[in-house]
């Protein structure tokens, strides 16, 4: 029997952080001039992670993502790729980075057992990169896409309804990427790459947001089928984050939705963050510290209590909370930049978005 929360949702999906740390400085994410970064003797090593999944998958999980910070910054990151992918149980190991890295580990990834992978590319302009990352890397981003392309395309991706291997996820941002959103669905074509635009949320560190810079998946779905024409969406029961669409071509594109439209009800994610806490909604302000028992002898069966009593207590329906508080949310979420340089995982870099 799956493990249900108060509200019936399953415990399936673990988005595992590796590190904290990242290559960019991307102004929904980590808007700051300075961070406070996990102390290393803090970070799980890859047994420990180990450990701690095999738990997980015991519990019922049974889809892993990779993330960051930028997970690839992880010394070695395709011998814990080896070390989880074939564990019993398992039924999908996916990757999200931001793409700078990927050239030259993508083969070893992927030999490694790595199945899916996610690359965020907010803009295809340089000068824009730049602006939103605050380093000049949109070339060697390209360069990765191109090498996930050759691994993992498949001309799947323009095929209504299939999985694709390939997704590249896009921050819409008003007035500073909304009017590339054609730009990337057709750059998503030549790379049979799934394209996601994702609704710029107020979450963690990002303490800039206001509701004047949100780009809704209205305004998204608008303007898209100005230039495409009718847009159709595909009906089918999923626990995922986005919504997908298809054009009259058939390529397929998604929505995330969190802000206006969220998806606590079916959500069945949870993350652990590279030092091991464990945070059973993104936006939840606490966590269970499963390093802490871990490294302090618990058992597999002390371990397994501990995320099922987690679990069956969840509540959490962040993102329609926010929902409610409509224009106040602007004032009441934002977290102060003090008490975010006093516990950095309050910060989504840490909790793996």
């Amino acid at each position: 029997m799956p493990l249900l929360d108060t509200f019936g949702r399953p415990l399936s999906n673990l988005r595992l952080s590796v590190t904290d740390r990242c290559n960019l400085r991307c102004q929904y994410c980590m808007p700051e001039d300075d961070y406070t970064w996990l102390p290393r003797e803090d970070v799980l090593h890859f047994e420990e992670i180990s450990t701690l999944v095999d738990v997980f998958l015991s519990l019922g999980v049974d889809r892993l993502r990779l993330t960051g910070g930028e997970p690839l910054l992880r010394r070695d990151l395709a011998s814990l790729v080896g070390m989880v992918s074939a564990k019993p149980g398992l039924n999908d190991l996916a990757l999200t980075t931001n793409g700078i890295l990927l050239f030259d580990q993508i083969d070893g990834l992927e030999a490694a057992g790595l199945r899916r992978i996610t690359v965020s590319l907010d803009t295809l302009r340089r000068d824009r990169f730049v602006k939103l990352a605050r380093f000049d890397e949109l070339p060697r981003v390209l360069q990765g896409i191109e090498a996930a392309q050759r691994v993992f395309g498949s001309s799947s991706a323009r095929t209504a309804g299939a999985s694709c291997a390939l997704k590249i996820d896009t921050v819409v941002i008003k007035g500073v990427n909304d009017d590339e959103l054609v730009d990337l669905i057709e750059y998503g074509k030549t790379m049979n790459a799934e394209v996601r635009f994702i609704e710029y949320m107020d979450v963690g560190g990002a303490t800039r947001w206001s509701l004047g810079d949100l780009f809704s998946r209205r305004e998204m779905l608008d303007r898209l089928s100005q230039h495409y024409g009718p847009i159709e969406p595909i009906r089918v029961e999923s626990s995922a984050p986005a919504d997908r669409f298809t054009l009259s071509d058939g390529t397929v594109f998604g929505i995330i939705s969190s802000t206006t439209e969220p998806f606590c009800s079916s959500c069945d994610r949870s993350r652990l963050t590279a030092d091991g806490m464990w945070y059973l909604c993104l936006y939840a302000s606490h966590g269970i510290d499963l390093r802490g028992a871990l490294r302090g002898g618990a058992s597999r069966d002390e371990l397994k209590d501990l995320i099922r009593a987690g679990w069956i207590g969840r509540d959490d329906r962040g993102a329609e909370v926010r929902l409610a508080l409509g224009n106040e949310r602007a004032t009441v979420q934002v977290i102060p930049v003090r008490a975010l340089r006093q516990d950095p995982h309050l910060e989504m870099h840490t909790r793996g978005g």
